[in-house]
């Protein structure tokens, strides 16, 4: 396997010399440079994240521009009972990590760039999918049988919330039996899109973001659909014509590799959607085709919704 090379105006390097053979089994030490305290305080920062989205958003937003935007009283309590939910998990955690001697982490600065009710909602419902595939990707990495408990339990109540948002936006609540997992620095690499500054005292962890990619193809997106994807402020060049990009859609049982054809440009690219992807997914590129893990990455996830059929007999909380 050869290795690939991005370039951008960073002159970032990316690749790896060959697909690395998985281990049957491993150690739960080898899966992450995170201790419990880290995974405890990543958790938290996404809960600053959508606590902060919340409160903003319903500061801005009144009941009667829900209603103006479609959406009845209901479904504005709700919301209301999920930012409070929100607010909850931040005090939690923070509550948990100062009761085990640790130093939680603040509050950070966002920006959402939410303008209407029906963005708010939208993202909402977004922060809500990436929340429990957050939970979800990490609880393997947690050694505090309890800690693993309190996380599971914020998970399921965030998979609540996804499903409740999903309905008000017309979409399949509940798009696959198992959901997508994401790791740490892979849902860095989406949250990061709104943290404009943190606190210079906040504790650090090992984390990083990959580079960008965006969905170019506009409007709705079904399985089988040959959609266009391209790098943001990034190039993605080989070493030569032996090297080759691999685009993998996360699911629970592995990455599902998919049909790519590439520009020549290193920002272009075409990929099929595979059979049987639906609902909220992540798209990567990846520097190899038989395993995926944040040492083969290349750029991404890219987020997006595919269409499927939705079950009968789900009313949406609207007028």
């Amino acid at each position: 396997m050869k290795s690939l090379v991005s370039t951008a105006l960073a002159a970032l390097v990316f690749g790896a010399n060959a697909c690395p053979v998985p281990a049957r089994l491993a150690k739960r030490q080898q899966l992450s440079e995170m201790n419990d305290f880290d995974i405890l305080n990543y958790a938290l920062t996404l809960e600053h994240l959508e606590d902060t989205f919340y409160r903003q958003g319903l500061a801005k937003f009144t009941l009667n521009d829900f209603t103006r935007a479609g959406f009845d009283a209901a479904f504005y309590n709700n919301v209301k009972s999920i930012a409070e939910h929100e607010a909850s998990h931040v005090a939690f955690l923070t509550g948990a990590i100062e009761a085990a001697g640790g130093n939680p982490v603040l509050e950070c600065t966002y920006a959402f760039g939410i303008t209407t009710v029906a963005g708010f909602v939208a993202t909402a419902s977004v922060l809500e999918g990436v929340g429990q595939s957050a939970y979800l990707g990490a609880a393997r990495q947690i050694a505090n049988k309890n800690y693993l408990t309190a996380a599971g339990s914020i998970l399921t109540v965030e998979a609540r919330h996804s499903s409740y948002l999903r309905v008000s936006l017309s979409q399949t609540p509940f798009a696959q039996s198992l959901d997508n997992p994401l790791t740490p620095n892979m849902v860095h690499t989406m949250a990061s899109g709104f943290i404009t500054s943190c606190p210079p005292n906040n504790p650090t962890f090992p984390i990083k973001a990959f580079p960008n990619l965006a969905v170019a193809t506009t409007g709705s997106i079904t399985s089988g659909q040959l959609i266009s994807i391209k790098t943001t402020n990034t190039v993605l060049v080989a070493h030569d014509s032996g090297a080759h990009l691999h685009a993998a859609f996360i699911t629970a049982g592995g990455p599902v590799y998919a049909q790519m054809t590439e520009a020549g440009d290193g920002i272009n690219f075409q990929v099929t959607v595979p059979a049987g992807v639906l609902g909220q997914s992540y798209l990567l590129f990846n520097d190899c085709n038989t395993t995926l893990s944040d040492s083969t990455v290349v750029a991404g996830p890219v987020l997006m919704e595919i269409s499927g059929p939705s079950p009968g007999g789900l009313a949406v909380s609207k007028e």
